[in-house]
């Protein structure tokens, strides 16, 4: 199996946190930005950000979230909770003997960025959004939201929420499985308008049954698709999946945070074919109120879900374009809400 050669310049390292250790990748130096990448990822998908954020003049920190790649995977699922993946991204930040961090993810990735800056406003002092937008705890439990979407067929976050029952469908083909949920989201390989949804589950079928085949996007190569592939086939699926597992706790852990914005400055960049842009357009229309710091959001057209690895020119544009305004913004101090 080959791999690519990894860019010149970076640097493995494991920190101590709280999940045991945390494995990141660095490069540059400067003011820290921290990137968070989501489901099914890896650090390896800032690959394309690290060298540019590095030739901006920042130090760019990519992590393996805990549950992925060398990082610690504890076995209790309550272990993969919102609350202790910020405790994670301040570990990081202590670790790297920095008092501040940009912090910048992806997917799941977002959401941990945006709680990070919603909790430790102190620490995280601007937070950038990739394709799923911030929306403030709120309304009723999401398990009761999710239930209630498709009707016959199942959403695939309850599909996710059964331990063990998306194991069963990805781990006996970990490869094919990544390649097809990748393409489902990419924009020159997602199905066509009026196909079968591949975010739901018919009843006794798998989300595999709805993937694109025979085409992988263009964004990912085969040799891409082995870093991936490999690091799932080491360490299994759970520890990633436990992050759907734990949104009822969230929903409990954050209660004092009910509707709460986020104040530090922000981004938000979005795929005009991606589904978490499209479902979640209130959230989006709600950032004057939600986000009253943002600097900017983009929506890119034709882009699907995978957006800093489908549009990696594009992203590293607007991204060290913010932070280097985020340079020219005299911050002012926040107090941190108990």
């Amino acid at each position: 199996m080959s791999q690519p050669a990894e860019a010149a310049g970076i640097t493995h390292r494991l920190v101590a946190s709280p999940a045991g250790r945390l494995h990141l990748v660095e490069q540059g130096s400067g003011p820290l930005v921290l990137l968070v990448h989501g489901f099914p990822e890896s650090w390896y998908s800032w690959r394309h950000q690290l060298p540019a954020l590095a030739a901006a003049g920042f130090r760019a920190v990519a992590v393996d979230v805990r549950g992925y790649g060398r990082s610690s995977r504890p076995a209790d699922v309550a272990a993969y909770r919102m609350v202790e993946l910020v405790e994670d991204n301040l570990a990081v930040v202590r670790a790297l003997g920095e008092r501040t961090a940009v912090i910048v993810g992806h997917d799941w990735g977002a959401n941990i960025a945006a709680s990070s800056a919603l909790l430790r406003p102190d620490v995280f002092r601007a937070v950038g959004l990739l394709s799923v937008p911030y929306a403030p705890r709120g309304g009723p439990r999401p398990s009761e939201v999710f239930a209630r979407m498709g009707g016959e067929e199942e959403f695939y976050v309850p599909y996710f929420q059964d331990p063990g029952r998306a194991e069963a469908e990805i781990e006996p083909d970990v490869r094919g499985w990544l390649a097809g949920f990748y393409a489902a989201l990419s924009a020159d390989t997602m199905p066509p308008a009026g196909a079968p949804d591949p975010h739901f589950v018919s009843p006794g079928g798998t989300l595999r049954d709805r993937f694109p085949a025979g085409r992988l996007p263009a964004w990912l190569s085969e040799e891409d698709l082995d870093v991936y592939a490999a690091e799932f086939e080491r360490t299994g699926m759970s520890g990633a999946l436990h992050r759907y597992r734990n949104m009822d706790r969230d929903w409990e852990d954050l209660a004092a945070y009910d509707g709460a914005p986020i104040t530090r400055p922000s981004l938000f960049v979005g795929g005009a074919l991606d589904p978490s842009t499209t479902w979640m357009a209130d959230a989006i229309a709600a950032f004057p109120d939600t986000l009253p710091g943002l600097v900017a959001a983009h929506v890119l057209d034709g882009c699907g879900h995978w957006i800093q690895q489908e549009r990696p020119e594009e992203v590293n544009r607007i991204l060290t374009g913010w932070l280097t305004h985020l340079g020219d913004i005299s911050y002012q101090s926040v107090t941190e809400r108990r």
